[in-house]
């Protein structure tokens, strides 16, 4: 099947997911108890409090609450926010445009490290660099985000002072205006160099906190597949024919190697959003992870119900990348269903 053929059919199959996905997180968040008690406050009647399930749907059957919610997704209205006191629709961009700065910091992080580090270890099998790669991967992948963002937290800002915690100072951050909401791409534009270092540089420790564990995870699939791509017979051909390491291993193994490494990168993004909820919270980061654990502590359902639907969507979209970008690395992969 072409590339294109299989693009059309997985975006047509797209939908449906993402409606299965909903249906089953809302029936969910309803067996948990009823979403009425965010628009509560203790002055409210019996009557009012009634008046609310009514206006809301609330009063109704779970399949039929579900409907009014699609329906409104589908013209814009995705609920209101008890703990934004805002329509969700008016907060979520904001919330999104953070989170997605941060995730795809943290992504370039890892790619680009993981990528280097495992090149750099699998070329260097069983030697010092090897094993000092080998101890930064196990390590990445043992420790708990949580606990690691703790000590970066202490050494770098409380100890040392290096870098600030939240997104911004508030005062850089007033002085260009935001159309894109990504602070970074906002101080660009803006052609602002102090709101843009200042962007970069409260980036830098979440980032690094939050992308070290899937540079771990890269670098070691990096290496893992470079060793054995090290020792097929077109390498030894290319090195009969004379060319330099340097080039057998860039323009041959290590294109070769990345295609395995493609797909865990993949599932690394999805390791990253859900990080952020952690790194969020800790580094004082205004995002979606941070808004999704106050509204799931506060019974927020409308927040919660269009987290997971932009996540699901998110997802389906990476893997669906995954997908196109291994069978264009390796022109040997069919395309199937």
């Amino acid at each position: 099947m072409q590339i294109r053929q299989y693009l059309i059919r997985r975006l047509l199959i797209l939908p449906f997911l993402v409606i299965g996905v909903s249906i089953v997180v809302f029936a969910l968040t309803r067996i948990g108890g009823s979403p009425v008690a965010i628009y509560l406050s203790h002055e409210m009647t019996p009557e009012e409090v009634t008046a609310i399930e009514e206006r809301y749907h609330l009063d109704e059957p779970v399949p039929v609450q579900y409907f009014y919610w699609a329906s409104g997704v589908l013209q814009g209205d995705l609920g209101w926010s008890g703990v934004s006191a805002a329509p969700v629709t008016s907060v979520f961009p904001s919330k999104l445009a953070a989170t997605i700065e941060l995730a795809f910091a943290a992504a370039a992080v890892a790619i680009s490290l993981g990528i280097a580090l495992g090149t750099y270890a699998g070329a260097r099998r069983n030697r010092l660099p090897d094993h000092l790669t080998r101890i930064v991967a196990i390590s990445g992948a043992a420790m708990p985000l949580f606990w690691f963002a703790i000590v970066m937290l202490i050494v770098f800002w409380v100890n040392l002072g290096w870098f600030p915690i939240g997104r911004s100072d508030p005062d850089i951050f007033a002085s260009i205006s935001h159309p894109t909401n990504l602070y970074t791409v906002d101080a660009v534009l803006a052609g602002n160099l102090r709101a843009f270092g200042d962007a970069i540089w409260h980036l830098i420790l979440p980032a690094v906190t939050l992308g070290y564990g899937a540079t771990a995870i890269i670098a070691r699939m990096m290496r893992s597949s470079l060793v054995e791509q090290l020792q097929e017979d077109y390498v030894d051909a290319a090195r009969a024919k004379g060319l330099p390491e340097r080039l057998v291993l860039r323009r041959h193994a290590r294109r070769n190697a990345l295609m395995p490494t493609v797909t865990v990168i993949g599932l690394s993004f999805g390791f990253l959003l859900q990080g952020t909820v952690v790194a969020e919270i800790i580094f004082r980061w205004p995002g979606l992870g941070r808004w999704m654990a106050d509204s799931v502590l506060r019974g927020d359902q409308a927040t919660i119900m269009a987290y997971v639907l932009f996540t699901s969507v998110l997802f389906l979209v990476v893997n669906l990348a995954v997908d196109v970008l291994y069978a264009y690395l390796d022109r040997r992969v069919i395309l199937g269903d």
